[in-house]
């Protein structure tokens, strides 16, 4: 069972991946208008994963005899001044959302809650990997900065991406 403190925090944190999969997908929208196809494929991907993680929260609260809540989700930014930009914005988001995963496992630490601590896990691995992509995209804008065949060719790269669930994990 969860504490109540736990329970509270779990649940912002299903908020804020709900509010990250809504800020990916006006993303999305945003390079749909600028007809950049690839750009748009990589964030309604990120969206999906971005769902996925908050069900997964959702699961395990549940599994914990707990109640998932659903709060209000903010309004996500619509406007950027450029690929760069949103990906930078990607960046700077995907670093909070680990300092709040970090958080969690601190508080699960700090309550000896063993089984949360082993479930976050799996997030703070995910986290590495969440910032790592959007830096090596940022890179690469950085270093195509803005031109025609360099954007043509990252739009094609970003268009092949794919959201596929892992394996071992379940929605149920």
């Amino acid at each position: 069972m969860l504490s109540q403190r736990m329970l509270g925090a779990i649940n912002k944190q299903i908020n804020a991946e709900i509010y990250s999969s809504y800020l990916y997908l006006s993303m999305a929208a945003y390079f749909a208008a600028d007809d950049l196809s690839g750009f748009e494929n990589w964030m309604k991907m990120q969206a999906q994963e971005e769902l996925f993680h908050a069900i997964k929260f959702y699961n395990y609260v549940n599994e914990r005899s707990g109640r998932a809540l659903m709060a209000p989700i903010e309004g996500p930014q619509t406007e950027w001044s450029s690929p760069l930009d949103v990906f930078e914005q990607v960046l700077i988001h995907e670093q909070k959302v680990t300092a709040m995963i970090n958080d969690l496992v601190a508080l699960a630490r700090e309550e000896k809650d063993f089984a949360t601590d082993n479930f976050l896990q799996w997030f703070v691995a995910e986290q590495v990997e969440e910032e790592a992509t959007a830096d090596a995209v940022v890179k690469k804008l950085h270093l195509i900065d803005g031109q025609g065949s360099g954007m043509f060719m990252l739009d094609k790269d970003l268009g092949m991406r794919v959201f596929t669930m892992p394996a071992a994990d379940t929605t149920e």
